[in-house]
């Protein structure tokens, strides 16, 4: 019996495809050994691309190449050629493998989610947050109409000295005062220590 060769590179003929998968499906080793040597680069190569890990891509061409042995016998010739056919075992293999460790990492997070332990107590802490602000817009109300206006632009607004001064229509000199004046009656009134 003699097989149709066909080029597989520049000037070197190369094994038919279909013969040796023909040949394969009939059990044959000879024939899928030669067949793993004409398909087995691309096969890790695709892998790769679509992994990006070559221990996985590895694993990936392995369960490809054995999936090819274990089906040749369902190869039909008449719906394309056998490269193609192999690698889009390939692709599927290695996007099945991606989408797999991905819901993985999904779970082992939402795992890890579920089981964190607040290392604090959340609502005591957005309580005392919430009582701290109610707390300096108290104080804020004691200040002068300057104070208040200084100290809203240049911290909550962050504003330069300059900037507030401006805004204001007052000096400079006169704005920093104020607002040295305002942070203490701010800090009596919130009594923070010195």
């Amino acid at each position: 019996m003699s097989a149709v060769v066909h080029l597989s590179g520049p000037g070197r003929p190369g094994p038919d495809l279909k013969e040796l998968l023909a040949r394969v499906a009939r059990g044959d080793q000879d024939a899928f050994s030669r067949l793993y040597d004409c398909v087995a680069a691309p096969v890790l190569g695709l892998a790769r691309r679509v992994l990006r890990d070559p221990a996985q891509s590895e694993e990936v061409a392995q369960e490809v190449l054995l999936e090819v042995w274990r089906t040749a016998a369902r190869y039909r010739a008449e719906r394309g050629e056998v490269m193609p056919w192999v690698l889009t075992i390939t692709h599927r293999r290695a996007v099945d493998r991606v989408r797999s460790v991905q819901a993985a990492a999904d779970r082992d997070q939402r795992a890890a989610a579920a089981s964190r332990t607040p290392e604090f107590d959340e609502v005591a802490e957005q309580v005392e947050g919430r009582l701290e602000r109610e707390q300096v817009r108290r104080c804020m109300r004691t200040l002068t109409e300057l104070q208040r206006e200084a100290l809203t632009l240049a911290y909550y607004r962050a504003y330069t000295y300059p900037q507030v001064a401006e805004v204001l229509g007052a000096p400079l000199g006169t704005v920093k005062t104020r607002m040295r004046d305002g942070l203490i009656r701010l800090r009596d009134c919130l009594g923070v220590a010195a």
